[in-house]
C-alpha cells in the first residue's frame, strides 16, 4: 500500500511540474518583488505559468475555458487587453465584482493574475478569494504582460471602435462568408475559420501589424481559432473581440447593412494637445502622453514644473524608481487625504509598476470630482533598479 502512494505521489508531482503548477515557484517567483513573494507566502499562493494557464483557457469564451480566470486590475486596463475568457475583479472594487461568482462552485479552479511580476493586485484578490470559501485559488503571476508577448488577448468595445475609426489594424470577420456578406462590421475582411488554412495568404506580411477578429458574441469560438492560427503563424499583436457583431449592433453602431452614414469619424485632432503647463497630453483620459514623457525621463530632461510621484509602496520605492519622483502610497490614502499630499505649485504624473494604481490614483481624484486639468498619470510597464529603470508604454486606446 505504501508502495502505491508512493507512486502516486511520485506521479502526481511529476504530471504537475510539466503542466506548469510549480514551474513558477522558486525560480520564477525572483522576479517578484519583495512585497509580492510576501504576499504569496503568506497567502500560500500556488504560482502556475503560460503553458498551464493556456490549456485553462482552452477555447477561449467563457463557456470553452476550464477554469474562470480572473483579471485583478482596474476596469480600464481590463477593457484595454485582457486574457481571453477572463472575469474582471479589480482589487479595489472586490465586494462590488465578486458577485460574478455568486453562482460558482467553491472547488472550481480559479485562476489570477494582474500586471505581471511586481504587481500586488492579484495575490490580493486570491486571498479575498480564499476568505470567500473558493478552495481552489492559484496564481498566473507573470500575468497580462507575458501573455500578451506569447499568445492573442481580448479586448473590448471601445478598442474595436478606436481601431475602426482610426483604420489602425486589420478587422477580420471569421463568421461564414454568406453572414459577412450579410452584414458585418464596416471595413472588416472575412476569414471564416473554417477557410484560414486556405485564406492564410491574405493577411499582411508584416507579423507586427495589428489585427483584430470577430464573429457572433461572446460564445462564439471562431474568432478565438482563427486568432490561435495566426499565433502559430507567428503575428505578434492579435487580439478578439469577444463581444463581436451582436454587441457593435447593441450599441447602435452602424454596420454595412445599417448604412455607413452611423460610422465613426472622430478623430483626435480637435482635442488639446498640452495642459497650461506644458505637459503633452496622452489620448486616453487622464494619460501624459507616454513616449513624451518617456523620453523626458530617460534624457533627465523633466521639467522643473513636473512632478512624478511613485503611488507604489515604500518598500518598491525603495527598491528601485524613476529619478526625481517622489513616493505617496496612493493605495492607502483617501481622496482628500492624497489630494493635500500633492505639491500645487506643479502638474502632477502619477506612476507606479504597470500603470494600474497610478490610474487607480487618478480615478480616485476624479471621483471626488477635484480639479485635475494639471494631475495626470503614466500609463506604462516600469522595472526600476535604483533609478536604472525599464519602460514600456501601454498603447493607448485613443
Amino acid at each position: 500500500m505504501k508502495v502505491t502512494k508512493f507512486l502516486v505521489a511520485v506521479v502526481l508531482t511529476a504530471s504537475l511540474s510539466v503542466s506548469g503548477v510549480f514551474a513558477a515557484q522558486g525560480q520564477s517567483l525572483e522576479k517578484a518583488s519583495a512585497k509580492v513573494q510576501k504576499l504569496i507566502k503568506k497567502n500560500d499562493l500556488k504560482v502556475v505559468g503560460f503553458e498551464y494557464t493556456k490549456k485553462a483557457v482552452n477555447g477561449g469564451t467563457k463557456t470553452t475555458a476550464k477554469s474562470i480566470l480572473v483579471d485583478a486590475r482596474p476596469e480600464a486596463q481590463y477593457k484595454k487587453s485582457t486574457i481571453p475568457s477572463s472575469i474582471n475583479i479589480p482589487d479595489t472594487k472586490f465586494k462590488e465584482f465578486v458577485v460574478q461568482l455568486k453562482d460558482t462552485a467553491k472547488d472550481k479552479e480559479l485562476i489570477v493574475f494582474c500586471g505581471g511580476w511586481k504587481c500586488g493586485k492579484s495575490p490580493k484578490v486570491a486571498a479575498m478569494l480564499k476568505k470567500e470559501g473558493f478552495k481552489n485559488v492559484v496564481l498566473y503571476q507573470a500575468g497580462e504582460p507575458e501573455w500578451a508577448k506569447k499568445s492573442y488577448t481580448e479586448v473590448s468595445i471601445a478598442v474595436a471602435k478606436s481601431v475602426q475609426a482610426k483604420n489602425s489594424g486589420l478587422i477580420v470577420d471569421a463568421r461564414p462568408y454568406k453572414k459577412t456578406l450579410q452584414e458585418t462590421i464596416p471595413g472588416a475582411i472575412a476569414i471564416p475559420d473554417t477557410k484560414i488554412d486556405s485564406l492564410i495568404g491574405r493577411f499582411p506580411s508584416n507579423k507586427d501589424e495589428k489585427i483584430l477578429v470577430f464573429c457572433g458574441g461572446y460564445s462564439c469560438t471562431k474568432s478565438h481559432k482563427v486568432a490561435n492560427k495566426l499565433i502559430e503563424t507567428r503575428y505578434t499583436n492579435v487580439s478578439v473581440y469577444a463581444g463581436g457583431l451582436p454587441e457593435w449592433k447593441k450599441a447602435g453602431l452602424a454596420t454595412t447593412a445599417s448604412g455607413a452614414s452611423k460610422i465613426t469619424t472622430e478623430t483626435s485632432d480637435t482635442k488639446p494637445k498640452f495642459s497650461k503647463n506644458g505637459v503633452m497630453l496622452g489620448l486616453d483620459e487622464g494619460t501624459v502622453d507616454g513616449e513624451w514623457i518617456k523620453k523626458l525621463i530617460l534624457e533627465k530632461k523633466v521639467p522643473a514644473n513636473i512632478q512624478i510621484v511613485d503611488v507604489t509602496s515604500k518598500e518598491e520605492f525603495k527598491s528601485g524608481h524613476l529619478i526625481g519622483s517622489i513616493n505617496i502610497t496612493a493605495g492607502d490614502l483617501t481622496a482628500k487625504e492624497l489630494y493635500e499630499k500633492l505639491p500645487k505649485d506643479k502638474s502632477v504624473i502619477f506612476n507606479c509598476t504597470a500603470g494600474g494604481r497610478s490610474l487607480e490614483a487618478w480615478t480616485k481624484l476624479q471621483e471626488a470630482e477635484y480639479d485635475l486639468s494639471e494631475i495626470f498619470y503614466f500609463d506604462a510597464n516600469i522595472d526600476c533598479k535604483g533609478n536604472d529603470c525599464k519602460i514600456e508604454v501601454n498603447e493607448p486606446l485613443g
